[in-house]
């Protein structure tokens, strides 16, 4: 394997992992306030992951898993987008 492919490999599998890891931060958020719940953290890790495998995908020219992550990387962005809004003083125009 050349260096080359292990470098996208290893994206690859980056990638994976912080898209997997958003489940276990949901996890152990939700059994520390015992109800289910979605930490701000699932949505950071869901865009990372998302968009790494969305560049992963890409590369090797799956457009079933490009189209699947680029979705998923919208959702996750607009999700994030919402949590800001909210948290930002009102200006009182609305």
């Amino acid at each position: 394997m050349s260096e080359h492919s292990f470098a996208w490999l290893a994206l690859g599998f980056a990638g994976q992992a912080l898209f997997s890891a958003r489940f276990l931060v949901q996890w152990v958020y939700s059994e520390r306030h015992k109800q289910s719940l979605i930490p701000v953290a699932f949505w950071y890790f869901s865009l990372a992951g998302g968009a790494t495998l969305f560049v992963y995908a890409l590369h090797i020219g799956d457009p079933v898993f490009v189209l699947g992550q680029s979705l998923g990387v919208l959702i996750y962005s607009r999700n994030l987008y919402l949590i800001y809004r909210r948290h930002q003083p009102s200006t009182g125009t609305e």
